[in-house]
This record gives structure tokens, C-alpha cells and sequence, in this order.
């Protein structure tokens, strides 16, 4: 097994050494949403957020929303949009299309909310997407990896911007399922690896990209399979797997689906690594049933081993919140601090009214938006509102716990 990760996060903790406080308001700690005495005259302003906070993956959506509320409260302290007090409005999606589409509705016909910061959901944002366009209110996303979002279906050969209120600070599948793949075949000399998805379009983009990648590697794909996202017996299609004699198995799904399926396969006797995407990378696909020796790809570094992360972990830790930030939640840090940086830019230039005019100025200045400050180092946006962070991890459950095993920055091959 081969390992980049101590070489590359080196690199990244020297480029950020002398950054360690900036991504906490610059050291200062006060209390939480105190505002201090900053000048509030102006009113209050809104950032959204949208993401599931109850259901399966209530542990990643509630570690976004946290994660919001802290650099909400960090803006606040350090009077970050002058004359306004900041404050957040989370919507709980669950998971769900309709119910995303309609939060984002309710925000984009409020002139005080200047940003959304979500959904978690690729399926959510596809509904969100076409609701707000017209109304330019800026969608930041810190877990929507499908790449048809910015670039449309022709993502490949014929990429054209879908909607310009619309960007996203997480690397997309078409470098997540590759970056797995050369790990998986090129690393771990996995060659005949089966395939199951949860039917799901970005399940399915994930697979795909994974597929093309192994293949070119010289692996081969013995067998692809579907689940139902409600199903809980998978031994039918563990049972046909296990005819193949994989290597490995390859899961397009999230820890809720990916978690049993490692463990029904486990008392199968197919005793082979089950391999997925950020959406396994989770505590609670342990929980569920993940094993040692199963992988994860995820977007970023280990957030506590970046000089800019650790800070975010600190003083993340240090609100006590009830849930932990999760595998995103650095990410919707990240989101929340672009919003805050560019509305304050805004109202330099004049009071917040919500207006058209406004919301596209907005827009541009999340477009032109750069730092490698922020707790996932480098924020921000290709010509498509693609994030210009490429970097990705490989993770394996070592001794019960998720271990990163490789870190760094994708290239195309």
C-alpha cells in the first residue's frame, strides 16, 4: 500500500502556517452570536441553509448547519458586514427534492437573505437550481458533487455554465470516482471489482467515472448492480457478487445504504473491501457495519491535519455543539465565509435592499471570490462555479476508525 498523504498535507501545512487564526475571524474568541459593539443600525441580514437535518444523513446535515452557525457567530463578533447583524435560517430538506425547492423559494422572495448554503443533496439542488435562477440569489453548495449541476449533461465533451447564482466549494465525481480508482487498482492492486449503486443519478455518475478510470487501469468490472434506497435485504444481489469472486466492491451510495451492505456482505463470507465515495466517508457507516479494511474517497484533507482546518476544529469544538461538523461541515464553513465576505463588499457600496441589481452583484463577487485561507485551504470558483480545490483523500477504516491513507490534488491523465 502506498501513502502521499504525509508529503502533500506538509506541503499544505507550510503554505498555511502563518494563516492558523485567519479562518477564525483572526484569532479573536468572543460569545457565541454576541455582536459586541458593532453597529447593528442597519438591520439584519439572512444566510440560508439547506441540508437534511433529520432522517439517515441528519449527521451530515446538522454538522453543516452547525458550521454555519459558527462563522455566522465569527462575523458577528468581528463585525464583518458593517451595519448589519448576520443571521442564519436553517431548513431542513430531508433528503427531499420538493421540500429543498420550496425552501428555496421561501428564501430567494425574502429581500433580507443574501445567500443559500446548500443542499447537501445533488437530487435536492437539481430542484433548487431552476427555482431561484431568476432571482439571482447566490447557492453555494459544500456536498453536491455531481458535475452535470455546472457544467450540464455534456459535462465531458461539451461543459457550458448552467446557472451563474449557482458554485460550489467540494471537487465533483468525475475526479472523485477516478481519484478512487487509482487508488483501489492502481494502489491496492484491486483488478476485478463489482459495482452496486443505489439507482441514484449521482450514484450512477460516480460509478461510471469510477468504471472508466479502473478499466483504463487495467482492472475489470465483473458485475453492476442496483439497490433501492429503502431496501435493508441486499443478500439477492451480495448473493450474485459473491459468484463473481471480486476483489472488491465499488458503492456508489451513502453510509445509510453502504453500511449494512459491508456488513450483509461480511456475513456472506464475501470478505473483500467495500469501496465508495464521500457519502460512506462517516462514523455512522462504522456504525452501520463498515469494516476494517473498507475505503473511502472523500473531497479535501483531513480537516484537523490543515494549519487553516485545525483552527475551524477549535473553535468549532469549543461551541460545544451537541453533533460534531461531520464531513462537511468545514466545507459549509468555507460556503458561509464566502457569503459573509461578499455581502459586505455589497453594502459597502450601499444599504441592502434585496433588489435584482444587488443579488447580481453579488453573484459577482463570489465569482471573483479567492483565498487559500479557508479551512479547506484554497476557496474558490472555475468559470463554471466549480471550485478550484481539487484536492482529495483516500480514507480506510483502520482499528474501527477512518484512517487517511493518501492526500492530494487531482490531475487529469
Amino acid at each position: 500500500m502506498r501513502s502521499k498523504s504525509t508529503a502533500v498535507l506538509s506541503s499544505l501545512l507550510a503554505i498555511g502556517a502563518a494563516m492558523a487564526t485567519s479562518a477564525c475571524g483572526g484569532g479573536k474568541t468572543e460569545a457565541a452570536g454576541g455582536t459586541g459593539g458593532c453597529d447593528t443600525s442597519k438591520g439584519t441580514l439572512v444566510i440560508g441553509v439547506i441540508a437534511p437535518m433529520s432522517g439517515k444523513l441528519s449527521a451530515i446535515g446538522l454538522g453543516i448547519r452547525n458550521s454555519v452557525q459558527l462563522a455566522v457567530d465569527q462575523a458577528n463578533a468581528t463585525c464583518a458586514v458593517k451595519g448589519y447583524q448576520l443571521k442564519m435560517d436553517a431548513q431542513d430538506d430531508e433528503a427531499n427534492p420538493d421540500k429543498g425547492a420550496a425552501a428555496a423559494q421561501r428564501f430567494a422572495d425574502d429581500a433580507n437573505v443574501v445567500g443559500i448554503v446548500g443542499s447537501y443533496n445533488s437530487g435536492v439542488a437539481r430542484a433548487i437550481q431552476p427555482k431561484i435562477a431568476s432571482t439571482k440569489l447566490v447557492q453555494i453548495s459544500p456536498g453536491n458533487t455531481d458535475p452535470a449541476l455546472t457544467r450540464g449533461a455534456e459535462y465531458a465533451t461539451a461543459p457550458k455554465r448552467q446557472y451563474d447564482n449557482y458554485f460550489r466549494v467540494v471537487g465533483t465525481d468525475d475526479l472523485q470516482g477516478p481519484f478512487n480508482a487509482r487508488y483501489l487498482v492502481g494502489g491496492e492492486g484491486m483488478k476485478r471489482i463489482a459495482i452496486v449503486t443505489d439507482g441514484k443519478a449521482v450514484a450512477e455518475n460516480m460509478a461510471t467515472e469510477f468504471a472508466k478510470e479502473a478499466e483504463k487501469l487495467g482492472g475489470t468490472i465483473v458485475g453492476r448492480e442496483k439497490v433501492n434506497e429503502n431496501d435493508s435485504d441486499f443478500s439477492s444481489v451480495l448473493t450474485k457478487i459473491k459468484s463473481l469472486k471480486p476483489d472488491a466492491i465499488f458503492t456508489g451510495t451513502d453510509y445509510s445504504i453502504g453500511g449494512p451492505l459491508a456488513k450483509q456482505a461480511k456475513d456472506l463470507g464475501l470478505n473483500v473491501p467495500m469501496s465508495g465515495n464521500d457519502g460512506l466517508f462517516d462514523a455512522q457507516f462504522i456504525a452501520l457495519g463498515g469494516r476494517d479494511g473498507d475505503i473511502a474517497a472523500s473531497v479535501g484533507a483531513p480537516i484537523d491535519k490543515l494549519s487553516t482546518g485545525a483552527a475551524f476544529v477549535e473553535a468549532y469544538k469549543k461551541r460545544n455543539f451537541a453533533e460534531g461538523y461531520g464531513g462537511f461541515g468545514a466545507f459549509a464553513y468555507d460556503a458561509a465565509n464566502v457569503i459573509v465576505s461578499s455581502i459586505g463588499k455589497v453594502t459597502a457600496n450601499g444599504a441592502w435592499t434585496g433588489a435584482p441589481e444587488q443579488r447580481t452583484a453579488l453573484v459577482k463577487e463570489v465569482q471573483e471570490y479567492s483565498t487559500d485561507q479557508g479551512a479547506n485551504g484554497v476557496v474558490g470558483f472555475d468559470e463554471y462555479g466549480d471550485s478550484k480545490n481539487k484536492l482529495f483523500t483516500v480514507y480506510k477504516v483502520t482499528n474501527g476508525a477512518w484512517k487517511d491513507v493518501e492526500s492530494s490534488q487531482f490531475e487529469a491523465k
